[in-house]
């Protein structure tokens, strides 16, 4: 319980919810962190073994992130405790329960995230009319399918590269957690003239030297397969692609996947993050003292969240990617060069921005509203 504690503070929690219901089974966790600019906005997750403690660093991350990007939302996360690749009937029933258990948290907007996808929202939309990243049947801007993102994340890349020795023409990538944000930031680099080298999921690693097919690797995913079935390059196990040397290192899976014990195997020179919270503290400092770049996550991955308040005030999808683009290669920009200026990690920098906005807003609540 300390590490809970120590995690809380001005800033919130402001509500953690532990939920079971007994008739479906369902187990799950509601973190709702701050609010003092507006209901938050995060995803739910469905994971077997997310804890207490990982859900509320969840949602801290995407208050920081629903600050940094200066959106009017405040951050939560959801975690249903199941196995992800259960059977639709059984993701629908735990889907429908849990958001009928939310129902009068009007505080928290549910929105995708691992092992739910439009369709997980829209059945939740269909419970509490509260969600985003619907379908476009019903009006939505589904996250996934343009890969907002991913979309994102090239930008923090590509203002990166102007704060590093990098040119993306030939630059090697290597995705760790090839699924859809890792395959649409990779579509959106390659596209720009990156080499795809390696890639990881949660069945092993794929390496080739001279560049993975990314089109048989999508086609390959998108039928429920695995990298590791497929035919190209060398296939090692899921770690291995930690040692995999290139230029950008994109993490895009579970927290803490780079921590004091592996961060001296990385061999990249930009990293930009994906997922949230990929990296422990102690390894974001030990590759700023190696001179390694790398972009946090409530900076570089906001797209997504970014796309999701959009189409939650009723905005477009082109709006949604002109915003994405704007915001995210603002922030980067005015993070990397006071990091550059002052030798201050970039995380450091970022948190300062989010939590000074946070700090001002939070002056206009009474903690019994807040």
């Amino acid at each position: 319980m300390k590490d809970l504690f120590d995690m809380s503070n001005e800033l919130g929690p402001f509500k953690i919810i532990h939920i079971y219901e007994p008739v479906t089974g369902l187990k799950a966790i509601l973190v709702i962190d701050n609010v003092a600019v507006g209901p938050s906005i995060g995803g739910i997750r469905i994971a077997p073994d997310v804890t207490v403690l990982e859900a509320v660093r969840l949602a801290r991350a995407m208050t920081l992130k629903n600050a940094a990007a200066g959106l009017r939302h405040g951050g939560g996360k959801a975690v249903i405790n199941a196995d992800p690749r259960i059977s639709t009937e059984e993701k629908e029933r735990l889907i429908r329960a849990f958001a009928c258990s939310i129902r009068n948290e009007t505080a928290y907007i549910p929105g995708p995230d691992m092992g739910t996808d439009e369709q997980c929202m829209a059945w939740v939309h269909d419970e509490i009319q509260r969600a985003v990243g619907l379908p476009r049947e019903i009006g939505g801007i589904p996250l996934d399918e343009i890969g907002a993102t991913g979309y994102g994340l090239y930008h923090a890349v590509d203002v990166a590269l102007e704060y590093s020795d990098i040119v993306l023409q030939g630059a090697r990538l290597v995705v760790q957690g090839f699924g859809s944000v890792g395959i649409h930031a990779a579509r959106n680099l390659v596209a720009k003239g990156a080499v795809l080298v390696g890639a990881a999921d949660s069945s092993g690693s794929l390496y080739h030297a001279d560049g993975l097919d990314l089109d048989e690797l999508v086609s390959l995913k998108s039928k429920g397969g695995g990298l590791g079935d497929s035919s190209q390059g060398q296939k090692l196990d899921r770690d291995a692609v930690i040692d995999m040397e290139c230029e950008i290192w994109i993490p895009a899976a579970r927290p803490d996947v780079i921590h004091k014990d592996n961060v001296h195997r990385l061999k990249a020179k930009l990293v930009a993050q994906g997922a949230n919270i990929p990296f422990t503290e102690e390894a974001e400092e030990i590759l700023h003292q190696r001179g390694i770049l790398v972009v946090p996550d409530f900076i570089a991955n906001a797209g997504g969240v970014i796309c999701a308040a959009v189409e939650y005030h009723g905005g477009t999808e082109t709006v949604a990617l002109q915003t994405i683009a704007e915001k995210i290669r603002d922030n980067s920009k005015r993070v990397l060069e006071q990091s550059v200026r002052s030798r201050i990690m970039p995380r450091k920098v970022a948190l300062n921005l989010a939590q000074t906005r946070l700090k001002a807003a939070m002056k206009n609540r009474r903690w019994s509203l807040f």
